[in-house]
């Protein structure tokens, strides 16, 4: 892949790797919090109380353990995201718009680190469709 003639400095690129690498680190212990979540849900204790109440309690169980597993596969994309962008510092391509061709800004980055569109072509493509 050829490196870009417009691109961040390898320090900003440094600043970016240290941003990302904690991100990373947080979601990835995020993400066992919620699959430990979704894997020890099985008993909330209610095996004493009224047969109505358990089967509402069960299927509250269910949608939680659903809900924990949408977020554990969102977190998994996150975190493949935001490889994939220490992917694009290690060749110099980070920050660098996929539409435009232009630098993404910096706060954008700071704030989105695995963002691959300026808000110019996000904006571009949300009023496409």
């Amino acid at each position: 892949m050829e490196v870009p003639t417009v691109r961040y400095s390898d320090a900003d690129l440094a600043e970016f790797r240290a941003i990302i690498e904690e991100k990373v680190k947080q979601a990835e212990k995020d993400l066992g919090l919620l699959r430990s979540a979704y894997k020890n849900d099985s008993d909330n204790g209610t095996d004493d109380t009224s047969p109505t109440f358990k089967s509402f309690e069960e299927g509250s169980t269910t949608m939680s353990k659903e809900a924990n597993v949408q977020l554990a596969l969102r977190q998994e994309k996150f975190i493949r995201d935001l490889k994939n962008a220490l992917l694009r510092i290690e060749n110099k391509t980070y920050g660098v718009c996929r539409e435009t061709g232009k630098l993404i800004e910096k706060e954008r980055l700071k704030l989105v680190p695995h963002a691959t569109l300026s808000i110019e072509a996000k904006n571009r493509q949300s009023l496409m469709g």
